[in-house]
C-alpha cells in the first residue's frame, strides 16, 4: 500500500476509530503457535509486542479445559503513544471510571475451540478480539457475542460488513443514548457522563418502543454482573473492598480466563465513584511483555490486581500478600461454607479450595446484614438484575461513606473569593495536612452516613499511603486550581485596564499581556469552561493594552 493512501484510509475509518482501534483474528498455528490471522480495518498498524500480548492473551491457558466458546476481557500495556486531541475532547465530560486510557488497550475476546476432524491439530481454536482504549466492557462483550459466532461461520465478509456498521456509529458522546447498528441488529445503550449522580439505574425501554427491529438495550455500557463474579468470594466482601481501596497487592486465581476477568473488573469497580488508579489486568499470562516486573521477587509486589489461571503462579506469586481462590458454586449455599480467612502459605495450588489467603485485619466491622441479605436472595432466585442492584448500590454507598468527610476537608482548602485580585496570580490552594483531616472526622466523619463501626481513623491513614489516594488528590487539586484561575479571569472583566495602565511601564504592560495570553491559551487546552463571551471580552482587554505600546513591542506581541 502507498504511503499516501493510508492517512486517506485513517480518515474513512474516523468514526470507527472512535469507538475501537481495530478488531483482531487470531487462530492457531501448527508451527508459530498463536498468530493474528487477521487484522481489521487493514490500514490499523500493531507493534511487535501488542501482536504478541494480542495473541497470548486471546487464548486460554492450555489447562483450563475451555471447549465450546468463551467470552472474557484482558487489558496490556501499550506502546508508548501520545495523548491524542480526540482522547482530550473524549475525557472532559466522561466520568473518570469510563475516560478514554492513552496507555492501555482493553481486548475484549469470544474465543471458540470445538473438536474439527478435518484439521491437523484436531480442534477448530480461534479467537476474535475488539481492541479498544475505552472500558466499556458490556458493550463491547455484547458487540463480539453477536460478531462471533457469524464470523466463524461467514468469514471475512461478515467481519467487513460488522466494521462498516460501527463506522457508522456516532460519537460516544457522555450524556447521550445511542442507538448503534450492528448485524442487523440495533444495541441501545446510554453513554454515561460526569454530571450524572452516582446511582444504580437502567435505561428504560419505553425510549424505544417504537423501533423495528426492537433494539438490544443494555442497561449500562460499562458494569457487568458484580453479584454473579463476586458471589464465590461474598462473606469477604468487605475485605476486599478494603483491599481495593487501599491499592494492595492482589491475584485471583481461577481455572478459566472468565472467571478471573470478571472478578477482577468487579473488584475494580467496587470502589466507585473512586477510580482505581493502579494497574488491573483481567487475564494475566507468563507471556505478558511486563511478566518480570511484576512478578519479580526482589521487591515488594507491585501495587496492581491480577487475574491468573496458570499454576505455574502459585510458585511464582507466593510472596504476594493477599490471593483470592475463585471456584464454582454448586448451589446458593456454598458462598457462605467459604467464610473462613486463609494464610497466604495455606495456598500450595491452583487445586486448593475458593476463598481469601490474607493475614490483613479489617479496619472496620463485618456487615452481615448485607451478606445475609444477598445470600437469601440467592436461595429465594431473586432476579440476578436485583442481587446486582442491591450489591453495587450497597458498595457504593460505602464508598460515599468513605470520601465524603475527604470532600468537605479538601473543600475547606480552597482560598476564599475575595482574596482573588485581578491583577495578582491566583492564591493557591492550601495543603492537606492529615492530622487536620483526621480531628474534623470528630464532628464530620463518616459516622453521619455509616453505621458501621471500626477503626476508621486507621483505614484514612493507610489510605491516605495509597496510590488511589494520590491520584484523587490530584485530580482535586487540579480542578480547584482551574477553578481559581477562571475566578481570576472573571475578575479581570471587571476590572478597570485603563486605570490600571496609567502608571504602568511598558515592561509591566507586557508582562501583563503575556501572562494573560498563556492564561487564555492554557484555559483552552486544558477544556476549562469559559464562556465565549468571557474570552471576546479579555482578548479586547489584551487588544486595548498592546495598542498602548510602541509600534515594534506591538507586532511582536500580536504575533504571539
Amino acid at each position: 500500500m502507498e504511503r499516501d493512501a493510508e492517512p486517506a484510509m485513517a480518515a474513512d475509518w474516523e468514526r470507527f476509530s472512535h469507538w475501537l482501534h481495530c478488531v483482531c483474528i487470531v487462530t492457531f498455528d501448527l508451527e508459530l503457535g498463536q498468530a493474528i490471522e487477521a487484522i481489521y480495518p487493514p490500514h490499523v498498524k500493531l507493534t511487535e509486542k501488542e501482536k504478541t500480548s494480542t495473541c497470548y492473551l486471546a487464548f486460554p491457558d492450555s489447562n483450563s479445559g475451555c471447549h465450546g466458546d468463551t467470552q472474557f476481557t484482558f487489558r496490556f500495556r501499550q506502546s508508548p503513544t501520545r495523548l491524542v486531541t480526540a482522547d482530550v475532547i473524549h475525557n472532559v465530560d466522561m466520568p473518570v471510571l469510563l475516560q478514554r486510557d492513552p496507555h492501555y488497550f482493553y481486548g475484549y475476546v469470544y474465543f471458540r475451540q470445538v473438536k474439527d476432524d478435518s484439521l491437523k491439530r484436531g480442534y477448530f481454536q480461534k479467537s476474535l478480539v475488539l481492541l479498544s482504549r475505552l472500558p466499556f466492557v458490556n458493550l463491547f462483550s455484547s458487540v463480539a457475542k453477536l460478531v462471533a459466532p457469524e464470523y466463524f461461520e461467514k468469514l471475512e465478509p461478515c467481519l467487513e460488513a460488522a466494521c462498516k456498521d460501527i463506522d457508522r456509529w456516532p460519537n460516544p458522546i457522555p450524556g447521550k443514548t445511542l442507538n448503534l447498528p450492528i448485524m442487523g441488529l440495533v444495541i441501545q445503550v446510554r453513554i454515561p457522563s460526569r454530571s450524572d449522580k452516582f446511582s444504580v439505574c437502567t435505561l428504560k425501554q419505553d425510549v424505544c418502543e417504537n423501533m423495528l427491529p426492537a433494539p438490544l438495550v443494555l442497561s449500562s455500557v460499562h458494569e457487568g454482573d458484580m453479584f454473579r463474579a463476586l458471589q464465590p468470594v461474598l462473606p469477604h466482601l468487605q475485605l476486599l473492598w478494603e483491599l481495593v481501596l487501599l491499592g494492595e497487592p492482589l491475584v485471583v486465581m481461577a481455572t478459566s480466563p472468565a472467571a478471573t476477568a470478571d472478578t477482577v473488573l468487579a473488584l475494580v469497580s467496587s470502589i466507585s465513584p473512586l477510580r482505581y488508579s493502579s494497574d488491573f489486568r483481567p487475564y494475566f499470562t507468563i507471556h505478558d511483555s511486563d511478566f518480570r516486573e511484576i512478578t519479580t521477587q526482589k521487591q515488594a509486589p507491585p501495587s496492581v490486581i491480577l487475574g491468573v489461571t496458570n499454576p505455574f503462579f502459585v510458585k511464582t506469586l507466593q510472596q504476594w500478600p493477599h490471593i483470592v481462590r475463585v471456584g464454582d458454586l454448586r448451589g446458593p449455599g456454598d458462598a457462605s461454607k467459604q467464610t473462613k480467612i486463609k494464610k497466604v502459605n495455606k495456598l500450595k495450588s491452583l487445586d486448593a479450595k475458593p476463598g481469601v489467603y490474607t493475614s490483613h485485619k479489617t479496619y472496620l466491622a463485618k456487615d452481615r446484614a448485607i451478606i445475609k441479605r444477598l445470600q437469601k436472595g440467592a436461595q429465594r432466585k431473586r432476579p440476578s438484575e436485583v442481587q446486582n442492584a442491591i450489591l453495587r448500590r450497597y458498595l457504593m454507598e460505602l464508598t460515599h461513606s468513605f470520601i465524603i468527610p475527604l470532600e468537605r476537608y479538601v473543600a475547606s482548602l480552597m482560598p476564599l473569593q475575595k482574596s482573588i485580585t485581578p491583577w495578582k496570580s491566583p492564591p493557591q490552594v492550601g495543603p492537606f495536612v492529615p492530622e487536620e483531616f483526621f480531628k474534623s472526622l470528630e464532628h464530620a466523619g463518616p459516622q453521619l452516613t455509616s453505621v458501621l463501626k471500626g477503626d476508621w481513623v486507621g483505614l484514612y491513614r493507610h489510605f491516605l499511603r495509597s496510590p488511589n489516594f494520590d491520584t484523587w488528590f490530584r485530580a482535586r487539586h487540579s480542578e480547584m486550581t482551574q477553578k481559581l484561575e477562571l475566578l481570576q479571569l472573571e475578575a479581570l472583566l471587571h476590572a478597570d485596564l485603563k486605570l490600571w495602565l496609567e502608571h504602568k511601564s511598558e515592561v509591566e504592560v507586557v508582562d501583563m499581556v503575556i501572562k494573560l495570553q498563556d492564561k487564555m491559551a492554557t484555559a483552552q487546552q486544558a477544556g476549562i469552561a469559559v464562556r465565549p463571551d468571557m474570552f471576546e471580552h479579555l482578548q479586547a482587554l489584551v487588544d486595548t493594552a498592546i495598542q498602548g505600546l510602541p509600534a515594534d513591542l506591538q507586532h511582536v506581541l500580536q504575533r504571539t
